[in-house]
């Protein structure tokens, strides 16, 4: 069953997944093609991710490759059939595509690792603030572009409560929350909204203060997605030409000691609750 359109980032990691499987076996695409009953270029397809395959083809491919790691097995199987229609979709050919893909990202992780010293978090962001974000970015949005961004942005936040309720975890350097986005109705509502939110039980959120010097990864936001197994995490960098995802194993390992480092220069969550208070009232 082939796929509609462009794969998504999702198809894309099954397809690369399965391709270092049989890369890891020694066999070439012609070789395994023949061993599970495919042509090449049918084998191809389903690397690029433009091709859907069942679960039981995945476990065919994985008994083909000798594949002992039945965790890394289950979460593949988890991951195929066509496209799931996601409420993101609705987006497609509005939103850059990088857009779409951090939406199915988050609609699939179990956790997440945010970092962020210039921004709030998006997923923490009320509307009034990333609607002042969007009116100044360069080249200018039409007011409609400006409005889907926002409003594709809040219904991002749905991960964030019971349904889903995904676990979340955020580094944000104070520098951040002292940028008064959109002037002062508009932080104070920010501030508020950060404190309610990082009181609930599936979020953490503590701020790295002024005083805590230099650390890693100070340049760029990063997102850390958990995924089933380990080997299918994924992180994602904020860059001024879009989204960078990475999931090699040297980048996942990279990323998590550089988070590491991040969460040993926050403060602890109550204590970030307070400097944010204290923050809403210098305004």
């Amino acid at each position: 069953m082939a796929s509609s359109g462009a794969p998504t980032l999702r198809q894309q990691r099954l397809g690369f997944e399965l391709r270092k499987l049989r890369e890891n076996a020694g066999l070439s695409s012609t070789a395994a093609a023949s061993l599970v009953g495919v042509n090449q270029a049918h084998m191809s397809r389903i690397e690029a991710g433009r091709y859907a395959v069942s679960a039981e083809r995945v476990r065919l491919f994985a008994r083909a490759y000798t594949c002992t790691d039945q965790d890394l097995i289950d979460a593949l199987a988890g991951m195929t059939g066509r496209r799931v229609r996601g409420w993101w979709e609705e987006y497609r050919d509005i939103l850059p595509a990088g857009a779409l893909d951090l939406a199915e990202l988050e609609h699939h992780s179990s956790a997440m690792r945010i970092a962020s010293v210039i921004h709030i978090p998006g997923l923490l962001q009320t509307a009034d603030h990333a609607r002042a974000l969007f009116l100044g970015v360069f080249p200018p949005l039409t007011p409609p572009e400006v409005e889907h961004r926002v409003s594709h942005r809040i219904k991002r936040q749905a991960v964030l409560y019971p349904e889903q309720s995904v676990q979340l975890s955020a580094v944000v350097h104070e520098a951040a929350l002292r940028m008064g986005v959109g002037g002062p109705a508009v932080a104070r509502l920010q501030y508020k909204h950060l404190i309610e939110m990082s009181a609930r039980e599936s979020i953490t959120v503590r701020v790295i203060p002024f005083g805590a010097g230099t650390f890693p990864g100070s340049g760029q936001p990063i997102v850390y997605f958990s995924g089933p197994v380990t080997q299918l995490d994924t992180v994602q960098l904020d860059t001024d030409h879009g989204s960078e995802f990475l999931d090699s194993t040297a980048h996942l390992a990279k990323y998590r000691m550089v988070l590491d480092r991040l969460d040993s220069c926050a403060l602890g969550p109550a204590e970030s609750r307070d400097l944010i208070a204290r923050i809403e009232q210098d305004i």
